[in-house]
């Protein structure tokens, strides 16, 4: 089993997604900054409340909060609870009207860059790879974030063509990049476009063990 987690940077469109990968818990420096990220999700998860309650949707933000447990809070988590109160009809519906970015109650995630998270799951033993990158996954682009601390990228994910698998794998060659795969499932029945289940999306084998081999330059 390989320790992860996923962490939410600065990039030039807005937001990426980085995948932590062997991460074992009880890293003082690592379990501070989640902590602090959590707490910084929680105040953004009560800010979309207090929006949709000024738009006249009746969500309790201690509810909403719960929800997410031990985890970090975030818009799946409000869409959930908009769905079960019957205000939309599904998560879709949750982000086209109320979450997505431009609608009326999306508040601005609190984005580190990626420099610091690549130090951060560095120190931890960890490698730190780009995740579901699509058509941004340019060589130019990629290269500048190898230079702030990228080991890997997403190859294979629910929402990448063939093409696009294709494309990305051959910049990570060129660049020196280990490549990864994965279902993005976060625990949904509705999975669409850019999520499968659990277990749903086949990744080789030979993947983990580059990705072992590149870990060793951090060991």
């Amino acid at each position: 089993m390989v320790g992860g987690c996923e962490f939410s940077v600065r990039a030039p469109w807005g937001e990426l997604h980085v995948l932590g990968y062997f991460l074992e818990p009880g890293q003082p420096a690592l379990e501070e900054f989640l902590d602090e990220m959590r707490a910084a999700r929680r105040r953004r998860g009560q800010q979309m409340v207090a929006k949709l309650r000024g738009l006249g949707v009746a969500l309790d933000a201690e509810t909403v909060t719960a929800s997410a447990g031990s985890g970090a809070l975030g818009r799946p988590h409000v869409a959930r609870a908009l769905v079960a109160g019957g205000h939309t009809a599904d998560i879709t519906e949750a982000f086209d009207r109320y979450l997505g970015r431009g609608r009326p109650a999306f508040v601005e995630k609190p984005l580190p860059a990626l420099r610091d998270v690549a130090k951060l799951v560095h120190a931890a033993g960890g490698l730190a790879v780009a995740a579901h990158l699509g058509d941004r996954g340019t060589e130019n682009q990629l290269r500048q974030f190898a230079a702030e601390g990228l080991d890997g990228l997403e190859v294979r994910h629910p929402s990448h063509s063939t093409e696009t698998e294709k494309r990305l794998q051959r910049i990570a060659a060129k660049l020196g990049l280990a490549v990864t795969g994965g279902s993005d499932w976060h625990g949904d029945t509705e999975l669409g476009e850019a999520h499968t289940s659990l277990g749903g999306l086949h990744v080789p084998a030979e993947w983990l063990d580059h990705l072992e081999a590149v870990r060793e330059r951090y060991r």
